[in-house]
């Protein structure tokens, strides 16, 4: 039991730090309380629902006995306030959730599309693409809503960053949206605001944009025409170098570079005439399995493999892959100016189509692509690997013609 003292002034400041473990009264409420080297300062009172509370007032090293008196006498006269008693605790415990209340209503969009960003960044595959997500907002967004509370944005806001950039860069205002619609979300569940999104696209901004599609045709990527394919490959295999190999590679798998560039040996079985490359590699996330032709298999025999170096194609700089560049490169020496790397791709898929009876689906897949909704994935459980495989033969041969 602690005696009632409302005297203050029992404790001398001298002896604050060689007081035994224990409560020490100072008188007015206001105890020292002890232990070991802690010295920490509180005011114990009763509050008016009767309870007992302790509330603390700081420790001795930041808070002095003047101080701490001074503090107790004015929490004093809340608890004893003859129309409106307080109870302390309770009066800080508000005003946090007043504190925080302003804070969130004081959360602007640059602030939840950091931390949006910031949360997702290592679930990306790709570093690039959180700074690609930093260069759009900070170019387009940031200047004209970034400081707003997030709360505040409504759709006026939404389409004065779009309107300037929609029908003069519309890939990339498609992006901008959507990387707004993500921002509002993640703001709406942590939160910081209530209502639709108002950068949504369906049923809301649609009525007001056109769609991309109609605003400027697809950019595709320049392909090389198929028929040129073969004289192409005679000249690729002319040309020495590590670059040329990994372009060689990419166009008998019609794989896309990354793959190809960040390509190891463990991936690749040369007995069984697979590249398994692995879900952390892909753009779509799962695991791709590509039939490896005889051509393939033959310019994978001829490459030597570093004891100390993974890759099979690999950069100047120990275990760093090639650049982008290096083949992009390639196509510049030999004078295909208007061709590049990924257009190989859609080679492929043009000569698939227009020169062989193989199903479409097993051609979509050797790129890799999603086929059929997912009630058709459901069902369709394989990867249809061994007609694919006969897929690859042919276009290996093709290739060689």
């Amino acid at each position: 039991m602690i005696k009632r003292d409302h005297t203050p002034g029992k404790l001398k400041p001298i002896s604050l730090k060689t007081l035994p473990n224990g409560w020490h009264a100072d008188g007015g409420n206001l105890y020292l309380f002890a232990r070991g080297n802690s010295r920490t300062w509180v005011f114990r009172y009763v509050a008016p629902d009767g309870s007992r509370r302790n509330m603390g007032l700081g420790s001795l090293r930041s808070v002095t006995l003047a101080r701490a008196r001074e503090m107790a006498r004015a929490l004093v006269a809340k608890v004893h306030d003859p129309e409106n008693p307080v109870d302390p605790i309770q009066e800080a415990q508000q005003k946090r959730q007043v504190d925080k209340a302003a804070e969130v209503a004081r959360r602007t969009f640059k602030q939840c599309a950091e931390a949006f960003i910031e949360s997702k960044r290592h679930g990306w595959k790709n570093a690039k693409h959180a700074a690609q997500w930093d260069a759009t907002l900070s170019a387009y967004v940031y200047p004209v809503i970034g400081d707003m509370p997030v709360d505040e944005i409504d759709t006026p806001h939404i389409v004065s960053v779009l309107e300037p950039i929609w029908h003069v860069k519309s890939e990339t205002a498609s992006r901008v949206r959507s990387r707004m619609e993500n921002v509002i979300n993640w703001a709406t569940v942590s939160k910081f605001r209530k209502g639709d999104n108002p950068a949504r696209w369906r049923g809301h901004l649609d009525h007001i944009f056109p769609a991309v599609r109609k605003v400027a045709a697809v950019e595709h990527h320049p392909a090389l025409p198929y028929r040129s394919l073969p004289d192409f490959m005679i000249a690729l295999r002319k040309r020495a170098g590590v670059g040329a190999r990994a372009l060689e590679f990419a166009v008998l798998t019609a794989a896309r570079s990354g793959e190809v560039r960040g390509a190891t040996w463990d991936e690749i079985d040369l007995e069984e005439r697979v590249w398994a490359i692995p879900a952390s590699r892909m753009k779509a996330g799962r695991e791709h399995r590509v039939p490896l032709s005889d051509a393939a298999v033959q310019l994978l025999r001829g490459l030597p493999q570093e004891t100390d170096n993974p890759l099979v194609f690999p950069g100047s700089k120990k275990r760093v892959p090639l650049s982008d560049m290096s083949l992009t490169a390639v196509l510049r020496r030999m004078e295909e100016h208007g061709v590049t790397v990924h257009g190989f791709r859609s080679t492929f898929r043009d000569w698939s189509a227009e020169q062989t009876t193989y199903p479409r689906e097993a051609c979509e897949l050797c790129l890799a692509h999603t086929v059929g909704d997912a009630v058709e994935r459901a069902y369709r459980r394989g990867d249809l690997f061994d007609l694919r495989r006969g897929l690859m033969a042919d276009w290996g041969q093709y290739c060689l013609a």
